[in-house]
């Protein structure tokens, strides 16, 4: 029986595909082990958003041959669609497959015997591509559904739609059943994950359904106690599902919705399909319905063009913004993009120096977060993640809290009141906070 390891890295969508190839394996014979367990075969899933990403995958190479020098390697995701060659020249590597192969690489590969030379099978993804349903399982005490996958959107910056072809979708009722699948094992929150899942609906180049038709659909699914929806475009978050999760059942009160900057000069250079007054509107009706939902936003720093000016327009703007944490990425050149060929180009000091001080923002939008829920009630989600004697675990409303570690509170659901943040800047409760099970 061959042992076989996962690596991921990138976004939540990643992970479920890893996870459901996982599960292909399992079924075929081999055994699934960790990373460090000597395998024979080891299976890496990239990312390329930036180019920080690339390096990673150049690394998570080179440390799989510390630790078995003769396991075959393969390299899936969205760097192996973007630059199959050039991975195939990474030593070690015996094999690279795109976007339309990786959910078919156990028959493509035959065995994983080495060849003289790397196989590479990254076909073009100009065409239509198949949706291949994923979700990730005993992975993490929450799941990552899969239930959209490509973009049709033409943003200057990304190259996801170039390794993940066009904008498709799972049908209604084959998200339905994988959640009622996953409501048979112990998982308690299912996050709804995809490149742009407020575009929801495409099949076969033709829209059949709604993003708000699957919400609905997914909240009658008895069996998962949280839904959470991950990244939306603020564009397609429409006041309908707002006003849906905010009375849902299972829904939790948690958005991430990308900026990307607030100066309205640079959305219309990066050709985002919005303009910061409609992202004003967005938080505005969310917290009319929603007073505690936790809000986070994207946002890219140091895009070509972006001036002194034009920074502290967005760092103003986010400052007033009634928002919970940032997520901030440094623009980085990524080939075939069209804005690799904008000039100025930001000196990579001024997007450190700019990215460092969102990032401050960034903790200072927790902590007032956090100051508001003092004294609320919260349900917590508490996982295997124990660090010093504590575990932590999220609210619905994302977050964060400590507690003594406890095994019996492991992917439990409790009551807590929210009292204290500690030191580490997260929520503490004691002993005599967690209450019952939910």
């Amino acid at each position: 029986m061959k042992k076989v390891a996962f690596y991921t890295l990138g976004c939540k969508l990643n992970f479920s595909e890893t996870s459901t190839i996982a599960r292909m394996f399992e079924k075929k014979g081999y055994r699934k082990v960790d990373f460090p367990d000597k395998p024979d075969i080891y299976i890496i899933n990239t990312c390329s958003v930036t180019d920080n990403a690339d390096k990673k995958c150049r690394k998570v190479v080179k440390e799989a041959l510390k630790i078995s020098p003769e396991a075959y390697i393969a390299i899936i995701g969205c760097y192996a669609q973007l630059k199959p060659k050039e991975i195939s020249e990474i030593p070690g590597v015996d094999a690279v497959l795109g976007a339309a192969e990786k959910f078919q690489l156990i028959d493509l590969l035959d065995g994983f015997v080495k060849q003289e030379q790397p196989q590479v099978m990254a076909s073009d993804i100009g065409g239509p591509l198949d949706f291949n349903h994923a979700y990730s399982i005993h992975d993490r005490t929450r799941t990552f559904l899969k239930v959209q996958d490509g973009c049709n959107y033409s943003c200057t910056f990304c190259t996801i739609p170039l390794a993940r072809g066009k904008s498709r979708s799972d049908n209604i009722a084959s998200v339905v059943q994988s959640a009622r699948e996953i409501a048979k094992t112990e998982v308690k929150e299912v996050v709804l994950t995809g490149v742009n899942i407020g575009d929801f609906g495409w099949e076969n180049g033709k829209r059949k359904a709604t993003f708000l038709e699957l919400i609905k659909a997914l909240d009658d699914v008895d069996g998962i106690e949280r839904l959470r929806i991950s990244s939306i475009e603020p564009n397609l978050l429409k006041d309908e599902t707002i006003r849906f999760v905010a009375n849902s059942k299972r829904f939790v009160p948690h958005f991430h919705i990308p900026l990307q900057s607030g100066s309205n000069k640079i959305l219309k250079a990066m050709k985002r399909r919005y303009l910061r007054e409609l992202y004003v509107d967005r938080v505005a009706t969310i917290k009319s319905v929603m007073p505690h939902c936790c809000i986070g936003v994207d946002v890219i720093v140091g895009f070509p063009g972006e001036t002194e000016e034009d920074f502290l327009e967005t760092y103003n703007f986010l400052t007033a913004l009634d928002v919970s944490y940032l997520h901030v990425f440094t623009y980085s050149e990524r080939a075939n993009t069209e804005a690799i060929k904008l000039k100025p180009v930001v000196p990579l000091a001024v997007r450190h120096h700019r990215s460092k001080m969102l990032r401050s923002l960034s903790e200072k939008k927790r902590r007032k977060f956090y100051e508001d829920n003092i004294n609320n009630n919260a349900t917590v989600l508490f996982e295997d993640d124990v660090q010093n004697g504590l575990m932590h675990g999220f609210t619905e409303n994302y977050v964060r809290v400590a507690a003594k570690y406890d095994p019996l509170l492991i992917n439990s659901l409790r009551k807590v009141m929210l009292t204290n943040i500690g030191s580490h800047g997260y929520m503490e409760v004691t002993e005599q906070d967690v209450g019952v099970t939910v």
